[in-house]
């Protein structure tokens, strides 16, 4: 085998990422055409394994994927939001805002508290029960294409590398995975979905992407300190007035709390330390309490987008699509996003069958782009769009009233 020389694999479509929009465009794809071979590939060593635990998930892309989920005994959905509280944090203290002077699209009953790994493993059975091959442990480094410009799959990475960059005695070269249309889900700031927005100008006319970064940990509490269903959303203390971000706390089932805190990325202080804050966030005197005597079980943090509506990429270009993270579809007012990666691999699964059905390939399914604005995910950041830029602009306190007019005023 030469230098260049790798071994490759056909099929219908290639979808990077088995998050909750990579799983949900392969589920979409087979419901629609049994016939397609679809694969998964997966960075993890297994689904789940680069998913952050503790989400308040919004169904409504799960109720359009999979209707009946309800009826299944072994789905996650297991603690619906019972409580939804939003408070102001000081130091010694905390003021709870009453529940009517929040915006309705900030009402999170209805919604459930999950492990968001346990979704996606979830959803990976499912897929594979139709038949969508998943491959984890498997990263994609390179996007491939044709002679005329159009991606036609990816490969995956070289094995058996020394630490010094040299071949070792097990080294193998990567795989080509090669199909009809390829759909990038890889998440924040992926290093594919970077790749095809500086190569095909995806972000040209579009207000540059703003990021936040996202501390997780998951605690096993004592039963005493549980409520299950109980949703806590703050903001104030650690955090100064000119720092914008906000931090959360899930009571999940079996004992289990996620605690989180979000800091945006436009932070003036260089000596800022977001995990430093986060410790700090976890003394206050509403949450010491809940922690006390308790044990964590895992941590984690990842960056998360917050630019909005007016910051969204264009979707499509020949030969594929964004979806999920990579296309920062994240509500950021309501620390959401994987009901809109759902829709957003959905949508996008709907267009591919749809060509691949007229016999098309490695051209641009154009209809994934001009429609998803005037869906509910269009619908959905359409109406905090102004939300992120007011807290920006006037800092915490005048930003956050501003930002709650704004979004009554758009519901």
């Amino acid at each position: 085998m030469s230098d260049t020389e790798r071994e490759s694999m056909e099929f219908d479509v290639v979808i990077v990422g088995a998050g909750p929009a990579g799983l949900a465009a392969a589920i979409r794809l087979k419901q629609l055409n049994p016939d397609l071979s679809v694969v998964v590939l997966e960075k993890g060593s297994e689904v789940g394994a680069h998913i952050l635990s503790g989400a308040v998930v919004d169904p409504i892309g799960i109720d359009r994927l999979l209707p009946g989920w309800r009826d299944e005994a072994d789905h996650p959905f297991k603690t619906p939001v019972t409580a939804d509280h939003f408070l102001i944090l000081g130091p010694a203290g905390s003021i709870r805002l009453p529940n009517f002077l929040m915006p309705p699209l900030m009402n999170n009953h209805g919604n459930y508290i999950v492990s968001l790994g346990n979704v996606c493993r979830w959803l990976a059975g499912h897929a594979e029960a139709l038949g969508v091959e998943i491959y984890p442990g498997f990263a994609a480094v390179e996007v491939l294409y044709n002679d005329e410009g159009a991606a036609i799959g990816v490969a995956t990475g070289d094995m058996g590398i020394e630490r010094d960059g040299s071949r070792g005695p097990n080294y193998a070269p990567g795989m080509e995975l090669l199909g009809k249309y390829v759909l990038i889900g890889e998440g924040v700031r992926g290093s594919l979905a970077k790749q095809l927005i500086a190569k095909f100008g995806l972000s040209e006319g579009r207000e540059p992407q703003k990021f936040g970064i996202g501390l997780k940990e998951l605690w096993q509490v004592k039963p005493e300190n549980h409520k299950p269903g109980l949703v806590q959303h703050s903001f104030g203390w650690p955090l100064g007035s000119s720092t914008g971000g906000g931090s959360f706390l899930y009571h999940l089932e079996d004992n289990q709390v996620a605690v989180g805190f979000v800091v945006h990325l436009n932070y003036r202080n260089p000596h800022l330390s977001p995990f430093g804050e986060f410790q700090r966030f976890k003394t206050h005197p509403l949450i010491r309490p809940v922690l006390a005597g308790g044990r964590r079980l895992s941590y984690g943090a990842r960056a998360i987008t917050e630019g909005g509506f007016q910051s969204v990429p264009k979707l499509t270009f020949p030969g594929g699509a964004l979806i999920g993270c990579s296309a920062g579809l994240v509500n950021v007012p309501r620390i959401k996003g994987s009901h809109n990666a759902v829709l957003s691999g959905m949508q996008a699964a709907e267009h591919v069958a749809e060509a691949i059905r007229s016999g098309r390939a490695h051209d641009e399914i154009a209809g994934y782009e001009a429609g998803w604005r005037a869906s509910d995910i269009g619908n959905d950041l359409k109406k905090v769009r102004n939300v992120k830029p007011l807290w920006t602009r006037f800092g915490l306190w005048l930003g956050v009233g501003l930002g709650g007019l704004d979004m009554w005023l758009n519901t």
